[in-house]
Protein backbone atom coordinates (compact mmCIF):
# COMPACT_ATOMS: atom_id res chain seq x y z
CA UNK A 1 0.00 0.00 0.00
CA UNK A 2 1.22 3.53 -0.93
CA UNK A 3 2.56 5.66 1.64
CA UNK A 4 0.19 8.61 2.93
CA UNK A 5 0.87 11.55 1.65
CA UNK A 6 1.71 14.78 3.82
CA UNK A 7 -1.02 16.89 3.71
CA UNK A 8 -1.27 20.45 4.71
CA UNK A 9 -3.80 23.06 5.49
CA UNK A 10 -2.61 24.62 2.21
CA UNK A 11 -4.32 21.16 0.44
CA UNK A 12 -7.56 21.96 1.98
CA UNK A 13 -8.15 25.42 0.59
CA UNK A 14 -9.86 25.64 -2.84
CA UNK A 15 -9.64 28.21 -5.60
CA UNK A 16 -12.74 30.40 -4.57
CA UNK A 17 -12.82 33.97 -3.17
CA UNK A 18 -13.90 33.53 -0.01
CA UNK A 19 -16.70 36.12 0.01
CA UNK A 20 -17.58 36.41 4.29
CA UNK A 21 -17.41 40.03 5.59
CA UNK A 22 -14.07 40.97 6.83
CA UNK A 23 -13.49 40.38 10.34
CA UNK A 24 -16.77 37.47 10.60
CA UNK A 25 -15.60 34.59 12.37
CA UNK A 26 -16.27 32.30 9.66
CA UNK A 27 -12.45 32.81 8.46
CA UNK A 28 -11.05 31.76 11.60
CA UNK A 29 -13.24 28.70 11.97
CA UNK A 30 -12.31 27.94 8.31
CA UNK A 31 -8.67 27.73 8.98
CA UNK A 32 -9.51 25.80 11.88
CA UNK A 33 -10.78 22.99 10.24
CA UNK A 34 -8.18 22.83 7.28
CA UNK A 35 -5.80 22.69 10.09
CA UNK A 36 -7.83 20.01 11.49
CA UNK A 37 -7.87 17.79 8.70
CA UNK A 38 -4.64 18.10 7.84
CA UNK A 39 -3.55 16.44 10.84
CA UNK A 40 -5.95 13.32 10.57
CA UNK A 41 -4.22 11.00 8.49
CA UNK A 42 -7.17 10.61 6.61
CA UNK A 43 -6.60 10.82 2.25
CA UNK A 44 -8.26 14.11 0.82
CA UNK A 45 -10.54 12.41 -1.21
CA UNK A 46 -12.40 10.69 2.29
CA UNK A 47 -13.45 13.96 3.35
CA UNK A 48 -16.96 15.34 2.46
CA UNK A 49 -18.28 18.71 3.13
CA UNK A 50 -22.16 19.09 3.65
CA UNK A 51 -24.13 22.32 4.34
CA UNK A 52 -27.39 23.79 3.92
CA UNK A 53 -28.02 27.62 3.31
CA UNK A 54 -26.50 30.37 5.37
CA UNK A 55 -23.22 32.40 5.57
CA UNK A 56 -21.71 29.34 6.98
CA UNK A 57 -23.12 26.97 4.67
CA UNK A 58 -21.10 28.60 2.22
CA UNK A 59 -18.35 26.42 3.47
CA UNK A 60 -17.89 23.74 0.78
CA UNK A 61 -17.07 25.98 -1.55
CA UNK A 62 -13.90 27.18 0.15
CA UNK A 63 -12.62 23.29 0.83
CA UNK A 64 -10.63 21.49 -1.69
CA UNK A 65 -12.98 18.34 -0.99
CA UNK A 66 -15.67 16.70 -2.22
CA UNK A 67 -18.88 19.16 -1.04
CA UNK A 68 -22.35 19.22 -1.30
CA UNK A 69 -24.59 22.86 -1.18
CA UNK A 70 -27.70 21.65 -0.34
CA UNK A 71 -31.15 23.36 0.92
CA UNK A 72 -32.04 25.26 3.90
CA UNK A 73 -31.94 22.86 6.92
CA UNK A 74 -31.63 19.67 5.05
CA UNK A 75 -27.92 19.44 5.86
CA UNK A 76 -28.87 16.43 8.04
CA UNK A 77 -30.87 14.42 5.89
CA UNK A 78 -28.27 15.22 2.90
CA UNK A 79 -24.99 14.10 5.20
CA UNK A 80 -26.67 11.17 6.46
CA UNK A 81 -27.33 9.59 3.22
CA UNK A 82 -23.66 10.60 2.34
CA UNK A 83 -22.64 8.28 5.45
CA UNK A 84 -24.70 5.47 5.17
CA UNK A 85 -23.93 5.16 1.58
CA UNK A 86 -20.17 5.65 2.27
CA UNK A 87 -19.45 4.79 5.57
CA UNK A 88 -15.66 5.23 5.08
CA UNK A 89 -16.25 8.94 4.06
CA UNK A 90 -15.28 11.26 7.18
CA UNK A 91 -18.72 13.58 6.26
CA UNK A 92 -18.77 16.95 8.07
CA UNK A 93 -21.66 19.12 8.13
CA UNK A 94 -21.76 22.90 8.38
CA UNK A 95 -24.79 24.98 10.03
CA UNK A 96 -25.63 27.45 11.59
CA UNK A 97 -28.12 28.33 14.59
CA UNK A 98 -30.86 28.58 12.31
CA UNK A 99 -30.36 26.73 9.71
CA UNK A 100 -30.15 23.53 11.68
CA UNK A 101 -32.54 24.59 15.05
CA UNK A 102 -35.40 26.17 12.94
CA UNK A 103 -36.11 24.82 9.67
CA UNK A 104 -33.85 22.27 10.15
CA UNK A 105 -34.46 21.10 14.05
CA UNK A 106 -36.66 18.16 13.05
CA UNK A 107 -33.31 16.32 10.62
CA UNK A 108 -31.15 18.04 13.54
CA UNK A 109 -32.41 15.72 16.70
CA UNK A 110 -32.97 12.94 14.50
CA UNK A 111 -29.46 13.19 13.24
CA UNK A 112 -28.40 13.30 16.82
CA UNK A 113 -30.90 10.74 18.03
CA UNK A 114 -29.63 7.78 15.35
CA UNK A 115 -25.76 8.49 16.26
CA UNK A 116 -24.65 8.13 12.30
CA UNK A 117 -21.03 9.20 12.30
CA UNK A 118 -20.99 12.63 11.42
CA UNK A 119 -18.99 15.98 12.79
CA UNK A 120 -21.44 18.82 12.84
CA UNK A 121 -20.31 22.24 13.72
CA UNK A 122 -23.01 24.43 14.53
CA UNK A 123 -21.42 27.82 14.18
CA UNK A 124 -24.01 30.05 16.87
CA UNK A 125 -23.71 34.00 15.90
CA UNK A 126 -27.39 34.14 17.77
CA UNK A 127 -28.80 36.22 14.56
CA UNK A 128 -29.93 35.53 10.84
CA UNK A 129 -27.00 36.94 8.87
CA UNK A 130 -27.52 35.88 5.04
CA UNK A 131 -30.81 36.98 5.26
CA UNK A 132 -30.19 40.39 6.77
CA UNK A 133 -30.63 40.50 10.49
CA UNK A 134 -34.02 38.46 11.71
CA UNK A 135 -33.95 36.88 15.48
CA UNK A 136 -32.78 33.29 15.25
CA UNK A 137 -33.67 30.01 17.65
CA UNK A 138 -30.95 31.23 19.90
CA UNK A 139 -31.26 34.64 20.06
CA UNK A 140 -31.71 35.74 23.66
CA UNK A 141 -34.98 36.76 25.06
CA UNK A 142 -35.45 40.71 24.53
CA UNK A 143 -33.26 41.27 22.08
CA UNK A 144 -34.04 43.76 19.32
CA UNK A 145 -33.54 43.21 15.75
CA UNK A 146 -35.37 43.39 12.56
CA UNK A 147 -38.05 40.93 13.33
CA UNK A 148 -38.30 42.03 16.72
CA UNK A 149 -38.04 45.50 16.50
CA UNK A 150 -39.82 45.77 20.55
CA UNK A 151 -37.26 43.08 21.66
CA UNK A 152 -38.04 39.06 20.90
CA UNK A 153 -40.83 37.26 23.62
CA UNK A 154 -39.30 34.26 22.94
CA UNK A 155 -37.34 31.88 25.08
CA UNK A 156 -34.13 30.54 23.00
CA UNK A 157 -32.79 26.84 22.51
CA UNK A 158 -29.66 26.45 24.23
CA UNK A 159 -27.67 24.00 21.72
CA UNK A 160 -25.79 21.78 24.27
CA UNK A 161 -29.32 21.55 26.10
CA UNK A 162 -31.11 20.01 23.10
CA UNK A 163 -28.25 17.66 21.68
CA UNK A 164 -27.99 16.22 25.25
CA UNK A 165 -31.69 15.90 25.02
CA UNK A 166 -32.19 14.45 21.77
CA UNK A 167 -29.68 11.52 23.34
CA UNK A 168 -26.47 13.59 21.97
CA UNK A 169 -22.94 11.45 22.90
CA UNK A 170 -20.44 14.09 21.62
CA UNK A 171 -21.00 17.88 22.34
CA UNK A 172 -17.79 20.44 22.61
CA UNK A 173 -17.86 24.48 22.44
CA UNK A 174 -15.53 26.20 21.66
CA UNK A 175 -14.89 29.99 20.59
CA UNK A 176 -14.26 31.07 17.14
CA UNK A 177 -10.94 33.23 17.47
CA UNK A 178 -9.60 30.52 19.34
CA UNK A 179 -7.83 28.74 16.20
CA UNK A 180 -5.72 26.12 18.25
CA UNK A 181 -8.56 25.05 20.42
CA UNK A 182 -10.67 24.57 17.63
CA UNK A 183 -8.28 22.50 15.81
CA UNK A 184 -7.85 20.44 19.02
CA UNK A 185 -11.98 20.11 19.57
CA UNK A 186 -12.17 19.39 15.88
CA UNK A 187 -9.64 16.31 15.95
CA UNK A 188 -11.42 14.97 19.10
CA UNK A 189 -14.85 15.18 17.63
CA UNK A 190 -13.38 13.58 14.30
CA UNK A 191 -12.14 10.79 15.71
CA UNK A 192 -14.98 10.38 17.66
CA UNK A 193 -17.42 7.42 16.32
CA UNK A 194 -21.28 8.63 16.06
CA UNK A 195 -22.74 12.05 16.05
CA UNK A 196 -20.38 14.36 17.15
CA UNK A 197 -21.51 18.52 17.28
CA UNK A 198 -19.35 21.17 18.33
CA UNK A 199 -21.37 24.46 18.92
CA UNK A 200 -18.81 27.37 17.77
CA UNK A 201 -20.07 30.77 19.37
CA UNK A 202 -19.31 33.37 16.26
CA UNK A 203 -19.39 36.43 15.97
CA UNK A 204 -21.24 38.26 13.22
CA UNK A 205 -19.80 41.55 12.76
CA UNK A 206 -22.66 43.29 10.95
CA UNK A 207 -25.69 42.31 12.59
CA UNK A 208 -24.99 41.05 16.26
CA UNK A 209 -21.43 42.40 16.22
CA UNK A 210 -20.23 41.86 20.01
CA UNK A 211 -22.71 39.11 20.75
CA UNK A 212 -20.02 37.22 22.54
CA UNK A 213 -18.14 40.21 23.82
CA UNK A 214 -18.98 39.15 27.35
CA UNK A 215 -17.43 36.24 27.61
CA UNK A 216 -14.95 36.41 25.03
CA UNK A 217 -13.42 39.38 25.13
CA UNK A 218 -9.28 38.71 26.35
CA UNK A 219 -9.65 40.92 29.09
CA UNK A 220 -12.46 38.98 30.82
CA UNK A 221 -12.53 35.91 29.06
CA UNK A 222 -10.42 33.50 32.05
CA UNK A 223 -12.49 34.73 34.43
CA UNK A 224 -15.89 34.35 32.21
CA UNK A 225 -15.30 30.81 30.68
CA UNK A 226 -13.88 27.23 31.84
CA UNK A 227 -11.64 24.63 29.33
CA UNK A 228 -13.38 21.23 30.33
CA UNK A 229 -10.55 18.44 30.15
CA UNK A 230 -11.76 15.03 30.83
CA UNK A 231 -9.90 14.01 33.72
CA UNK A 232 -9.08 17.42 34.96
CA UNK A 233 -10.13 19.81 37.84
CA UNK A 234 -12.67 22.18 37.10
CA UNK A 235 -10.58 25.02 37.42
CA UNK A 236 -10.73 28.55 35.99
CA UNK A 237 -9.74 32.45 36.87
CA UNK A 238 -6.91 34.30 35.44
CA UNK A 239 -5.50 32.89 38.22
CA UNK A 240 -6.48 29.81 38.72
CA UNK A 241 -8.39 30.03 41.94
CA UNK A 242 -12.07 29.54 41.00
CA UNK A 243 -13.24 25.77 40.46
CA UNK A 244 -16.78 24.08 40.32
CA UNK A 245 -18.40 22.42 43.41
CA UNK A 246 -21.55 20.17 44.26
CA UNK A 247 -24.03 22.02 46.13
CA UNK A 248 -27.17 19.90 46.55
CA UNK A 249 -28.42 19.38 43.11
CA UNK A 250 -26.74 22.25 41.65
CA UNK A 251 -23.05 23.21 40.60
CA UNK A 252 -21.57 26.43 42.70
CA UNK A 253 -18.58 28.87 41.46
CA UNK A 254 -16.25 28.82 44.90
CA UNK A 255 -12.75 30.30 45.35
CA UNK A 256 -10.04 27.87 46.09
CA UNK A 257 -8.12 28.39 49.83
CA UNK A 258 -11.67 30.81 50.88
CA UNK A 259 -14.53 29.60 52.94
CA UNK A 260 -12.77 26.25 53.77
CA UNK A 261 -12.62 24.94 49.83
CA UNK A 262 -9.13 23.05 48.84
CA UNK A 263 -8.16 21.75 45.31
CA UNK A 264 -9.84 18.46 46.83
CA UNK A 265 -13.25 19.89 46.92
CA UNK A 266 -13.15 20.81 43.03
CA UNK A 267 -15.03 18.54 40.55
CA UNK A 268 -13.01 16.36 38.63
CA UNK A 269 -14.54 16.07 34.39
CA UNK A 270 -15.83 12.91 33.31
CA UNK A 271 -16.70 13.49 29.68
CA UNK A 272 -17.23 9.96 29.05
CA UNK A 273 -20.18 9.37 32.09
CA UNK A 274 -22.96 8.09 30.60
CA UNK A 275 -25.67 9.75 32.67
CA UNK A 276 -26.42 12.84 31.27
CA UNK A 277 -26.96 15.14 34.44
CA UNK A 278 -23.65 16.63 35.13
CA UNK A 279 -23.02 17.38 30.96
CA UNK A 280 -26.58 19.16 31.27
CA UNK A 281 -25.61 21.11 33.63
CA UNK A 282 -21.95 22.21 32.32
CA UNK A 283 -23.35 22.82 28.66
CA UNK A 284 -26.21 25.38 30.83
CA UNK A 285 -23.99 27.15 32.60
CA UNK A 286 -24.21 31.17 31.72
CA UNK A 287 -22.84 34.11 33.34
CA UNK A 288 -23.02 36.24 35.38
CA UNK A 289 -23.52 33.04 37.78
CA UNK A 290 -21.39 30.67 36.31
CA UNK A 291 -18.45 30.68 33.72
CA UNK A 292 -19.40 29.46 30.18
CA UNK A 293 -18.38 26.31 29.26
CA UNK A 294 -15.65 25.46 26.52
CA UNK A 295 -14.06 22.25 25.29
CA UNK A 296 -15.30 18.61 25.40
CA UNK A 297 -18.22 18.44 27.56
CA UNK A 298 -19.65 15.08 26.57
CA UNK A 299 -18.26 12.44 25.01
CA UNK A 300 -19.42 8.90 25.36
CA UNK A 301 -19.21 6.49 22.53
CA UNK A 302 -21.59 3.65 21.57
CA UNK A 303 -22.56 1.73 18.38
CA UNK A 304 -23.70 4.21 15.48
CA UNK A 305 -26.18 3.74 13.51
CA UNK A 306 -24.11 2.59 10.29
CA UNK A 307 -22.67 -0.24 12.91
CA UNK A 308 -26.14 -1.27 13.80
CA UNK A 309 -27.44 -1.65 10.08
CA UNK A 310 -24.20 -3.42 8.60
CA UNK A 311 -24.38 -5.96 11.73
CA UNK A 312 -28.28 -6.12 10.79
CA UNK A 313 -27.69 -6.94 7.55
CA UNK A 314 -25.48 -9.74 8.21
CA UNK A 315 -27.51 -11.35 10.79
CA UNK A 316 -30.14 -11.47 8.37
CA UNK A 317 -28.06 -12.87 5.75
CA UNK A 318 -26.69 -15.39 7.82
CA UNK A 319 -30.40 -16.77 8.34
CA UNK A 320 -31.86 -16.60 5.11
CA UNK A 321 -32.51 -19.17 2.50
CA UNK A 322 -32.18 -16.70 -0.13
CA UNK A 323 -28.12 -16.43 -1.58
CA UNK A 324 -28.33 -15.22 -4.65
CA UNK A 325 -30.67 -13.99 -7.22
CA UNK A 326 -31.62 -17.77 -8.59
CA UNK A 327 -33.09 -18.29 -5.40
CA UNK A 328 -34.96 -15.38 -5.06
CA UNK A 329 -36.38 -15.78 -8.24
CA UNK A 330 -37.28 -19.66 -7.22
CA UNK A 331 -38.85 -18.78 -4.27
CA UNK A 332 -42.59 -18.34 -3.78
CA UNK A 333 -44.91 -20.20 -5.80
CA UNK A 334 -43.40 -20.60 -9.65
CA UNK A 335 -45.08 -22.03 -12.78
CA UNK A 336 -43.33 -23.62 -15.92
CA UNK A 337 -44.54 -22.70 -18.81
Amino acid sequence: MAELQKLTPKDFKSDQEVRWCPGCGDHAILNAVQKTMANLGIPKEDFAVISGIGCSSRFPYYMDTYGFHGIHGRGAAIASGVKVANPKLSVWQITGDGDAMAIGGNHFIHLIRRNIDINLLLFNNEIYGLTKGQYSPTSHLGIKTKTSPFGTVENPFHPGELVIGAQGRFFARGIDNQVKALVDIFEESARFKGTSVVEVLQNCVIFNDGIHEKIVNKNVRDDRTIYLKHGEKMIFGKERDKGLVRDGLKLKVVTIGKDGYTIEDILTHDAHEANPGMHLMLANMRHPEYPVALGIIRAVPTATYEDLLDQQIEEVKSSSKIKNMDDLLHTGETWTV
